[in-house]
């Protein structure tokens, strides 16, 4: 480890404008480093686009080792269960993909678009109808993805609200208090899907839910355990991280005089472009990776580094998507930045299911915003802004905004 090594993960300085400074140095100087962590154990941290992205494919990086019994913990990651999607390798990770996987198609998810519409619509008439000042992500972040993966899955909708709070708790790390909140919001979660499953076995409707209950008791393909936890799974990452990506992304572009948002207002067919760039510039990831460590399974060399067999593996996306070698001037958001090749849905095996139906649901609300209130502005100063501390994504509690004289 270098002396000058710049302190413990995760780093102090990240937030949704980009990650923490101390990125930039290693990504220059090491890119490839063992960093102490908060957890009590050292990690081996990858910042370069290249090195990053191949090692999200690399199989040699365990996810399954990561979460077992006795797995070094790191801090600042997410609590998973070994029953977990994303706590499986490539063979048991299938599987369970295989099963839900063509829900969500580019082709599958354009035939949502009609009820995503729908659902935005009706909220910016709500929203409409107030007036301002309002908080943006009471009414439009959170209700729209919840509302939009709940029905696809078949949760009834006045279940919504109280899963909502279960699974921003769930998503929730804090050090500091143990984990404690998140370990009852991942048991309160748990519990509501099993009466939820034994609902879709007695009474199964046209939902993603009913089809995976249907997976399980004629073709035996899940475990009742899996089955629980992959209902809970989609959920939480179907509306929690799409929700604070609309936030984060609407606050960067209604800042700084709302320059940027006032040309989307303009010329609405940029929004495409300009959701990919806010994909990438905005820092989504409280701690600069995805969350989740990996477990090398053998000695891997990376850019003349050796990663030993059994260490804690961490990749920071954020990092990569700041990386100069890949992005012109990296640190400027460009609406128009073309080609874009972030990868802040992932890749390799883990890459984001939803990615298609998160990018959707970014297009169209933007649209409806921009199309509905083309003078969107704060409505106090940032520095005012509520953000939720030990958050696995920068969380906003709330983003005040208004519009009009």
């Amino acid at each position: 480890m270098s002396d000058t090594f710049p302190g413990t993960f995760p780093f102090a300085g990240s937030s949704y404008r980009g990650p923490a400074p101390q990125y930039a140095q290693l990504r220059e100087d090491e890119p490839v480093v063992r960093v102490p962590t908060a957890g009590g154990v050292d990690a081996w941290l990858v910042t370069r686009y290249e090195d990053v992205r191949s090692l999200s494919a690399d199989p040699r990086l365990s996810r399954a080792r990561a979460c077992g019994e006795g797995a070094p913990r790191v801090g600042g990651t997410m609590h998973t269960t070994p029953e977990m999607i994303i706590s499986l390798d490539a063979g048991e990770h299938s599987r369970l993909r295989k099963l839900v996987a063509g829900a969500f198609t580019l082709r599958k998810v354009e035939l949502m678009r009609d009820r995503v519409q729908q659902v935005c619509d009706e909220l910016l008439d709500e929203m409409a109808a107030k007036g301002g000042p309002i908080d943006l992500v009471e009414q439009l972040a959170v209700p729209l993805p919840l509302t939009v993966i709940g029905e696809l899955l078949g949760v009834p909708s006045e279940d919504l609200r109280t899963f909502e709070k279960w699974a921003r708790a769930f998503a929730t790390v804090d050090d500091r208090a143990g984990g404690e909140a998140s370990l009852e919001g991942l048991a309160k979660l748990n519990e509501y899907i099993v009466g939820l499953v034994a609902d879709k076995r007695a009474n199964p409707t046209d939902d993603m839910l009913s089809e995976l209950v249907a997976a399980r008791d004629e073709g035996d393909r899940l475990s009742e355990q899996e089955l629980v936890t992959f209902g809970f799974t989609l959920i939480g990452a179907g509306f929690d991280t799409t929700a604070n990506q609309l936030a984060n992304s609407v606050l960067a572009l209604i800042t700084n005089g709302g320059t940027e948002w006032k040309r989307l207002a303009e010329d609405p067919s940029r929004i495409p472009a300009a959701v990919e760039e806010l994909l990438r510039h905005v820092n989504l990831f409280a701690t600069d990776t995805s969350g989740f460590p990996r477990i090398a399974t053998e000695d891997i060399e990376v850019g003349g580094t050796t990663i030993p067999a059994g260490a804690p593996v961490l990749l920071s996306l954020a990092s990569a998507n700041r990386d100069a070698a890949v992005f012109a001037d990296p640190d400027r958001m460009d609406l128009e930045r073309s080609p874009n090749p972030h990868i802040s849905f992932g890749h390799g095996l883990h890459h984001c299911l939803g990615k298609h139906l998160g990018r959707m649901e970014l297009v169209v609300a933007i649209e409806g915003l921009v199309r509905r209130f083309p003078d969107l502005s704060l409505a106090i100063d940032e520095g005012e802004l509520p953000w939720h501390t030990g958050e696995i994504n920068h969380t906003l509690t709330s983003l005040p905004v208004t519009w009009g004289d």
